[in-house]
């Protein structure tokens, strides 16, 4: 059985539909020393749980959202548009 996103734009849709962009994280101050910048860039923890990640919807609507899924057992346990703070579509 494939995997649903709730996409909050296109209703739950199978996720081969969406391509996986990385962890969302806190983007350093613009003034930020090199190191902060390279850990950024290139270092990324592995995380065992609930983790949020920048999924594009290259197969529906083209959004970019930001999707709450555990490591561990891969369920999505919500979606909301990243450009949007507040709206939060629950799987």
């Amino acid at each position: 059985m494939a995997s649903l996103v709730p996409c909050p734009h296109c209703g739950p849709r199978p996720k081969e539909e969406f391509t996986i962009k990385g962890a969302v994280l806190q983007r350093p101050a613009a003034d930020a020393g090199t190191e902060e910048w390279f850990d950024y860039v290139y270092l990324r923890d592995n995380p065992r749980g609930a983790y949020d990640e920048y999924w594009h919807h290259t197969s529906g609507c083209r959004r970019w959202l930001v999707v709450a899924r555990d490591t561990v057992t891969h369920q999505i346990s919500a979606c909301r548009d990243a450009a949007d703070k507040t709206k939060v579509t629950s799987a």
